[in-house]
């Protein structure tokens, strides 16, 4: 049986790579973009260091740095203004997002609806953006969403409290541009969020049902990078071969969950994100520990390969015992990196156990639970939300 892989068709990796970036995009043909950023990149100097790169290449673009954290239908449609802005000056011809996992799911939509028009629910799963539009050029400054290497795009549907899983080959960036370098001012919590959110992807596209040999190599490669590592980020912040270890990391996780999807840790987590703001890695953390144990009897031997790559498990631990360790590993990393419980994080109880049948509804929708081990049923998902609380 065949598997439809999807990939950027250009990827610069490395320290310094944000220099290419002009290269990157005479070969895509792009000679003017649309910068699709946030204040964070304005604030730490990284959008004045891409402007500098295309000022030098005398290219012709416009910023539009209103992306908000957890992207959102309100905030896409002013993107898209600003993509269909009539200046005179003639059309955008392509993309370059700037910053974490939301300005990259943003400059996804943004492209998308700018250049084939409709809403953003047109493209929400099972319908998908089954065309190829403008060239978008992905610059990861975070280790964790994997969205540079990814066909699916997360916005929230502000009007009914709804995130919104979009796959399709539509958006899938033209190109990559990984420098671990952007990640050196990253702070410890967006490090801790960020790194479980690649962990998880790892982990949640080798034990999915669409799991194929192409997202099991990089996906075991993502968990051999990040095991030994996340802990030494957030630790370290200035660890240099960490992050470039976790950069390489997210981004094979994100290859792997592109072509075999994500299961129920993240089906679950987007309907706490989009209820009560949670980050969404965050939110991932929180559920990763009791969604694993709640999957594990349905896929011992996949979970104990997970551990020996992580290098929690031994090659001759068996996989009742890897499996184990694996369980023991994920609440201990929890703890270290200081992952709240909903109800630590200030989210109202009453409100929380009211919206369990309505978040069981919407992550059932989303399709995702059905690719995990263990398909759950909704009483089952509504009983894993009340335990994580």
């Amino acid at each position: 049986m065949s598997s439809n892989i999807l990939m950027p068709r250009i990827m610069e990796v490395g320290g310094g790579a944000l220099e290419r970036l002009t290269e990157v995009l005479a070969a895509l043909g792009v000679r003017r973009p649309l910068i699709v950023t946030d204040t964070t990149m304005v604030k730490l100097g990284y959008l004045a260091r891409v402007e500098a790169l295309l000022d030098a290449a005398h290219l012709d673009y416009r910023v539009f740095a209103d992306t908000v954290p957890e992207p959102t239908e309100a905030s896409i449609r002013a993107g898209v203004e600003s993509m269909r802005d009539g200046t005179g000056r003639g059309a955008f011809d392509g993309l370059v997002a700037l910053g974490g996992g939301s300005p990259i799911d943003s400059a996804k939509a943004i492209g998308v609806l700018g250049h084939f028009g409709g809403a953003i629910r047109d493209y929400q799963f099972p319908r998908s953006a089954a065309r190829i539009g403008l060239p978008l050029v992905a610059i990861p400054t975070t280790a964790g969403t994997g969205s540079e290497m990814t066909r699916f795009t997360i916005i929230t549907d502000d009007s009914v409290g709804e995130k919104m899983l979009c796959p399709g080959i539509g958006f899938m960036p033209a190109a990559a541009i990984i420098d671990y370098e952007l990640t050196l001012s990253v702070p410890a919590r967006v490090t801790a969020d960020t790194g479980i959110d690649a962990l998880t992807h790892a982990i949640e596209a080798y034990v999915s049902r669409k799991a194929n040999p192409f997202s099991d190599h990089n996906a075991l490669a993502a968990m051999r990078l990040i095991g030994p590592h996340l802990r030494r980020v957030y630790h370290q912040p200035d660890d240099r071969p960490a992050r470039e270890a976790m950069m390489l990391g997210s981004s094979l996780a994100g290859l792997a969950f592109s072509s075999a999807s994500v299961a129920l840790v993240h089906g679950m987590s987007r309907p706490i994100g989009a209820a009560f703001h949670v980050p969404h890695g965050m939110s991932n953390a929180m559920l990763l520990p009791a969604v694993t144990a709640f999957s594990l009897p349905e896929a011992r031997e996949r979970y104990a390969t997970c551990a020996r790559a992580m290098g929690v498990a031994a090659a001759v631990d068996d996989d009742a015992r890897a499996g184990q360790r694996l369980l023991d590993e994920l609440a201990a990393l929890n703890r270290e990196l200081e992952v709240p419980r909903p109800r630590d994080y200030g989210i109202d109880e009453q409100r929380y156990l009211a919206l369990l049948d309505t978040m069981a509804e919407q992550a059932l929708a989303s399709g995702s639970p059905g690719n995990n081990p263990r398909v759950p049923s909704h009483q089952e998902m509504t009983e894993l939300y009340r335990e994580i609380w």
